[in-house]
């Protein structure tokens, strides 16, 4: 879980910031995103294989 501690005279939007950077650091916030709707596992597998295709081209 992502904490922040806010220090004693810190301005609120620089915690916030602090916050949002280490969510992004993590990858919950694309995590979440991803997870928002429910993908059948056939597609799920085609979009892993085409990842896979993607990586395997451009290491050519």
């Amino acid at each position: 879980m992502t904490e922040v501690r806010i220090a004693e005279h810190e301005v609120f939007e620089t915690a916030l910031k602090r916050f949002n950077r280490k969510i992004q650091q993590a990858g919950i916030l694309a995590e979440a995103r991803r997870r928002e709707h429910y993908e059948k596992p056939s597609i799920k597998r085609k979009r892993k294989e085409a990842t896979q295709r993607r990586k395997a081209a451009s290491k050519r």
